[in-house]
């Protein structure tokens, strides 16, 4: 319980109604996307970065622990208190100005807490847009600090690619605000620091504002769902697009049977698009332009369908059907693999990240191992196949026992990490969710740099909880 005395100079800080106390208003900051929930002491608000820094300097003078929040949609367990009730939740989400748009410079500047829906929004009447497709709707923020990924990732990297500049407050006595960089695409006058705190998960500062640099909508579009020859098949084809398509290759989503047939039962507005059964494993594969249709030029659903077509025709082809239709039926049914996860029972979701070419081996192995040791959990595997990402999720279907849940952890991460050299938090970023992982297969030497520069931003204090411990 936070004292009265801390309650009313937070309250002078961020105003009466950005201080919330009562257990029912803070339940929506305390629970995640995915995990159990915690206990917050209290939820601050602030509106402003200078408000931010006001709160963040007065809990590190007073020994206050604190977790900051964007839109609590991560699933790493990072953005929400533990169980103690001694953490007060830092929530960004009323830092919602800036919104402004640079349409000859092609950027945008935007406070922590505004979401990429609402970015695309005002974005949208400039043929312009932020392309991180995700299932949730996160701050920007939340996206900088956690380096999200997405589906596009293949033709649009991540949120390093776009992140020009940067407003951070350190957590020192002084809430010291950084501003790191000014937009530029092109800056050595100085260490981009900035890096460090994209994708740095909270763990050395708080972020307040970003400029992101933003494309030009797609004005042609075109979608097919590929059933491979079998899983080792995926990489040729994959690669034969690559090679056909060039840069209007947007996305390469692959998705399991299991993944698939559970979005289809549980997702009422989704469909069977496929005549013969949902295959062992189908591709999402799209196709864009940013310009409008050109005379003479063939259109996209050409290009697709002829790509299709001389594979379907090869000896060797990696290809043994394709599905065209609209783009957003297409996506449809990538969509809804998550909640139709989530419909049909407890995920155990694992964000892996492997070399392109390991990933069919991962899965073959990973598959034995779960047949063998674990025939009570289901494989319900999807992920951006393109940059070797898979979101490994595992349905159960017995009885729910914490002996085995983390035998199940232990396995599957051991497998990938040390049998073939994986990443164990892909997209996700770093929570408590992944304290024990970091823990274990992150070099000691790293931790221990990866400390010594968060103690250079005044994360090292332990009443300080932001993203990892990094702990040395």
């Amino acid at each position: 319980m936070l004292s009265q005395d801390h309650q009313d100079a937070l309250a002078a800080i961020v105003g009466p109604a950005g201080l919330i106390v009562d257990a029912a208003d803070r339940a929506a900051y305390e629970t995640p996307a995915r995990y159990a929930g915690g206990v917050a002491a209290a939820v601050v608000r602030p509106r402003t970065t200078a408000e931010v820094s006001a709160v963040v300097g007065y809990c590190v003078r007073h020994g206050l622990a604190f977790t900051p929040q964007g839109a609590n949609t991560g699933l790493a367990e990072g953005s929400t208190p533990d169980g103690s009730g001694t953490h007060l939740v830092l929530s960004l989400d009323r830092l919602t100005a800036p919104l402004e748009i640079d349409v000859a410079d092609r950027t945008a500047t935007v406070g922590a807490g505004v979401r990429l829906s609402t970015l695309n929004a005002a974005l949208e009447p400039h043929g312009l847009f932020l392309p991180i497709d995700l299932g949730a709707d996160p701050t920007l923020g939340g996206m900088a600090a956690t380096n999200t990924g997405g589906a596009r990732f293949l033709r649009y990297g991540d949120m390093r690619r776009h992140v020009l500049g940067l407003e951070v407050v350190l957590a020192d006595a002084a809430g010291t605000v950084l501003q790191l960089s000014h937009g530029l695409r092109k800056d050595n006058a100085a260490l981009a620091l900035r890096q460090l705190f994209v994708g740095g998960c909270g763990s050395l500062g708080i972020i307040t504002a970003v400029t992101v640099e933003v494309h030009h909508r797609p004005r042609q579009s075109a979608a097919a769902l590929l059933v491979p020859r079998d899983a080792e098949a995926v990489l040729a084809l994959l690669q034969a697009f690559e090679a056909e398509a060039g840069a209007s290759l947007t996305a390469f989503e692959g998705m399991s049977r299991a993944a698939m047939e559970r979005a289809i039962a549980h997702v009422p507005s989704l469909s069977n698009p496929f005549a013969g059964g949902v295959p062992d494993y189908a591709v999402l594969v799209e196709l864009t332009r940013s310009w409008t249709p050109r005379e003479g030029e063939a259109s996209l659903d050409e290009v697709l369908q002829q790509i299709a077509g001389d594979l379907l025709e090869r000896d060797d082809s990696p290809l043994v059907d394709a599905l065209f239709g609209p783009a957003e039926k297409m996506w449809a049914l990538r969509h809804g693999l998550s909640e139709g996860l989530r419909a049909s029972g407890p995920v155990v979701g694992f964000d892996l990240s492997f070399r392109r070419r390991d990933l069919a081996r991962f899965r073959r192995d990973a598959t034995l191992m779960l047949e063998a040791d674990f025939p009570d959990f289901a494989l319900c595997d999807f992920g951006h196949v393109a940059d070797g990402g898979v979101h490994f999720n595992l349905v159960r279907t017995g009885p729910a026992d914490p002996a085995r849940y983390h035998a199940l952890r232990e396995a599957v991460l051991t497998l990938a990490v040390d049998g073939f050299s994986a990443s164990f938090s892909g997209e996700h970023g770093l929570g408590r969710a992944f304290q024990d992982a970091y823990d274990r297969f992150t070099p000691r030497l790293v931790q221990d740099y990866s400390a010594a520069v968060a103690a250079v931003f005044g994360t090292g204090s332990a009443s300080v909880r932001l993203g990892p411990a990094l702990k040395s």
